[in-house]
């Protein structure tokens, strides 16, 4: 496995505890919808929250978060519009965004609630 999909591995094991101790429920991890995935697909108080993790070990160039770019929002939305379709899902939805800034000694999350709005 490339260094990259390690480290991006890791950073949602990450994202994944600290939605568990968030109180979050976790009903999916990497779903697949023909060639677009979710990181994770939770329950927070009645919603569905559609969570993108994203993982660095540097923010030298940038924040994690800041590289959701808005194709990457539509691939979200149309893979929740799959997700929702697929489970006869009637929550409403929510898009979230896990960042974590990752290294051998320590980790830094934030965590984006509503961090795009889909226009249905």
């Amino acid at each position: 496995m490339a260094k990259h999909n390690e480290i991006g591995k890791i950073g949602e094991k990450i994202a994944e505890e600290y939605l568990l101790e968030k109180k979050y429920k976790i009903l999916h991890k990497n779903w697949h919808y023909q060639r677009k995935e979710i990181d994770i697909v939770a329950v927070d108080k009645n919603m569905i929250v559609i969570i993108e993790v994203k993982t660095r070990t540097s923010t030298y160039y940038n924040l994690p978060s800041q590289t959701v770019t808005l194709q990457k929002q539509k691939f979200l939305i149309n893979t929740a519009n799959a997700y929702v379709n697929t489970f006869n899902i009637d929550l409403e939805i929510r898009f979230d965004i896990i960042s974590v800034q990752y290294n051998s000694h320590k980790s830094k999350i934030d965590h984006i609630e509503n961090a795009f709005f889909p226009i249905w």
